[in-house]
């Protein structure tokens, strides 16, 4: 039990500490855009990753252009 007032304060310290990193990361901005980031990954952005033979395959047409895999 002597444990006990050592662990409460260790928690008020860190809970205080939850807190003020909360606001400040408030205060900087982190939350000003929460739309964005989502619809983000949906844009196709990696052509330039893709190596030439395979970029030229891809732009060339699209799924409709193609047979049916039976």
């Amino acid at each position: 039990m002597e444990i006990l007032p050592f662990l409460l304060g260790i928690t008020v310290i860190i809970f205080i500490g939850a807190i003020l990193l909360f606001f400040w990361s408030v205060n900087s901005g982190q939350y000003d855009d929460l739309e964005s980031p989502a619809h983000q990954i949906l844009y196709d952005d990696d052509d330039d990753l893709l190596p030439p033979e395979v970029r030229a395959n891809h732009t060339s047409g699209t799924d409709s252009d193609k047979e049916p895999h039976v």
